[in-house]
């Protein structure tokens, strides 16, 4: 089976966007200002953009504020042509704690890993849906950490449960990665050294 390419498929639909004269609108879940930076840049130029922080897994909630306000402290600086707005759901560590159960010891980048991507994304499709968007997609695939295919996977699943379309993307493609460092160093924001779990702690990896 030929591996997907994400990027080459959100090519696709942009340049079906772009011949449309209504702008899309995406709620874009984000999981913290250094991975939204390219993210808003690239999106910004085609859709009316909601950024939805949503975030159980970080830990301790002090870190949890703290990337809020850094997300929001680059929504106020990044020059963007449409309209980009933040929306902070509620910090609720506990439902992290509960779908981990069991899966403590398990190293980063499996099966809890995956927990997580499905408790961000289902709420993040279930806000979708309720606010009529379009499209609903994540920041997390721009990590060269994350498994960019079983994000893709869970979004698309949950997009055809809560019929609201997931958008395709392996944002760290087209040089993603290495500009969201360089817009982080541009506008001086906090990058944390771990993931955000208790878990990814223990191994200071991002």
């Amino acid at each position: 089976m030929n591996q997907r390419n994400f990027q080459k498929e959100l090519d696709k639909i942009i340049q079906r966007i772009q011949k449309e004269s209504r702008t899309p609108r995406l709620l874009l879940h984000a999981c913290c200002a250094p991975c939204s930076s390219y993210c808003l840049e690239y999106l910004s130029e085609y859709f009316a953009i909601t950024v939805f922080y949503y975030n159980p897994n970080i830990s301790p909630e002090s870190e949890y504020q703290k990337r809020v306000e850094e997300l929001r402290r680059l929504l106020e600086q990044l020059p963007v042509k449409n309209p980009v707005r933040l929306e902070v759901g509620a910090y609720e560590p506990w439902r992290f704690l509960a779908m981990a159960r069991g899966m403590e010891q398990l190293p980063e980048g499996g099966e809890r890993c995956f927990g997580c991507y499905r408790l961000r994304l289902e709420e993040t499709a279930r806000m979708a849906a309720e606010g009529g968007y379009d499209y609903f997609t994540t920041t997390l695939t721009i990590s060269p950490l994350k498994n960019a295919a079983k994000l893709n996977e869970i979004g698309e699943e949950l997009g055809e449960i809560y019929q609201v379309a997931c958008l395709p993307s392996d944002f760290k493609k087209k040089n993603g990665y290495k500009r969201s460092v360089e817009l982080s160093a541009e506008y001086g924001l906090y990058r944390q050294n771990y993931c955000g779990c208790i878990f990814s702690m223990r191994t200071d990896k991002i």
